[in-house]
């Protein structure tokens, strides 16, 4: 929503909001002029303490009781959905919308940040903090680059010009929340009317299955290492800093390239980036050299520091694939693979626990905080441990659950040494743990 605020604002709108709670993300938005009310209340709707509300946009996320909501509809107040904000955006000229399970907030950033390389002057709209532009939005006058988010179910309606298809699996599947599907076919089928509706689709050739997904698309093109790709990285060089590879267009070599986030899917993710860059007539070079640049938005693989040696990184990595790719990233370095693990959400621990201790394995040493609830009401029987137990019963020699989160700090911070690397997972408050171990005294 705060992408929505700056992007609207810089156009010339007027805008205002509230939040729950006030913190780095409202002080940028008061920053930047755009006023936010702490709480949630009608009031800011009748009594109209910015001034008289035209549209009120809002999540799905957001329950249809919401005062502000009831408010507005009593008060003849447009509601519009924030997914059908972001198709008029698409919809308003050049566009590209990053649709799939995982990867969408990197690779946006990286198409964004390669297109502005390269002299294409993007607007952005991300998941996610991307240093380059101070924020989660860009504007300018060149193609929108948006990240396209299946939990609103909303995105199956939308389309654009260009739709990049990175993955596609069974997250947000299952639930009666409204960020949640009935089914993974029935999501899947909303991937591939997006697909449909949009002018053309660039998919990863490397994932299984995309091909059939995208079958009613009007232009297919692909990516990814797989022979036959449109575009392919060849020639692959990781190191323990990230990857440097070269980019093919159709056997035509396009020139070398590197992205600073060690893993496979970071290059899967760059190319991803180049390709779109290239389709746009960009500059390969000065993109490259930007992507080159680039070390990820916030939350995904983000360095946070050193500690007694150690690196110390933060990823958003919540489900079994996105934890074996960090996990597969840290090994890239060569250091010693030291996990902190925040399972989030009841029904996703759930639905996945066993894939999730099978993607923590191959790290050294697991640490297993208590599940982040995310609003959920706890589920009988669904516990941290279920993870903790199925990997020592396969064999993991040194994986704990902890309780104690000041425990889990101060035994990091006396620990730590040169050649380990700590990497705090999850899509809840685990960064704080990255922080404290990075920030507090010895």
């Amino acid at each position: 929503m705060s992408a929505f605020a700056r992007l609207l604002a810089t156009r010339g709108h007027r805008v205002s909001g509230c939040d729950q709670n006030l913190g780095a993300q409202t002080a940028g938005l008061e920053a930047q002029g755009i006023p936010v009310a702490a709480g949630h209340a009608a009031a800011h709707v009748t009594e109209e303490p910015f001034g008289k509300i035209d549209v009120l946009v809002a999540s799905e996320a957001v329950p249809k009781s919401h005062p502000e909501l009831a408010a507005a509809r009593a008060a003849g107040v447009e509601v519009r959905p924030r997914m059908a904000l972001l198709g008029e955006l698409l919809a308003a000229g050049p566009s590209v919308g990053v649709i799939g399970t995982h990867g969408k907030t990197t690779t946006t950033s990286m198409i964004a940040v390669a297109m502005y390389g390269a002299g294409l002057d993007p607007s952005a709209f991300v998941g996610g903090n991307v240093p380059e532009f101070g924020g989660n939005a860009r504007t300018g006058t060149g193609p929108f680059v948006a990240e396209v988010d299946e939990s609103d179910r909303g995105f199956a309606l939308l389309g654009c010009e260009t739709a990049v298809f990175t993955n596609a699996e069974d997250d947000h599947v299952g639930g009666e929340l409204a960020t949640y599907w009935s089914t993974v076919e029935e999501q899947h089928a909303g991937f591939a009317r997006f697909v449909a509706q949009s002018g053309r689709v660039l998919f990863c050739a490397d994932w299984p299955g995309l091909d059939t997904l995208c079958s009613g698309a009007r232009e297919q093109l692909t990516y990814g290492q797989s022979a036959g790709a449109d575009y392919r990285a060849v020639n692959v060089r990781p190191d323990e800093s990230g990857t440097t590879f070269d980019v093919e267009f159709r056997g035509e070599r396009l020139g070398e390239a590197r992205v600073s986030l060690p893993g496979t899917h970071n290059v899967l993710n760059g190319l991803a980036a180049l390709a779109v860059t290239h389709l746009y007539g960009g500059d390969f070079d000065r993109a490259a050299r930007a992507l080159a640049d680039f070390h990820g938005p916030g939350r995904r693989w983000e360095i946070k520091g050193e500690r007694g040696g150690a690196l110390v990184v933060d990823d958003y990595a919540h489900n079994a694939t996105k934890v074996a790719s960090a996990v597969q990233a840290a090994r890239q370095t060569g250091r010693r693979v030291r996990v902190v693990f925040q399972p989030h959400r009841y029904l996703r621990t759930q639905q996945s626990w066993p894939r999730l201790a099978d993607a923590l394995m191959d790290a050294d040493e697991v640490l297993v905080l208590d599940i982040a609830a995310a609003s959920e009401t706890p589920i009988e029987g669904v516990h941290a441990t279920l993870i903790t137990d199925r990997m020592t019963q396969g064999g993991h020699p040194n994986v704990h659950y902890c309780p104690d989160r000041a425990a889990v700090v101060r035994d990091l911070r006396e620990s730590a040494q040169p050649g380990d690397i700590i990497v705090t997972m999850g899509a809840g408050d685990v960064y704080r743990i990255a922080e404290e171990v990075v920030g507090g005294s010895a």
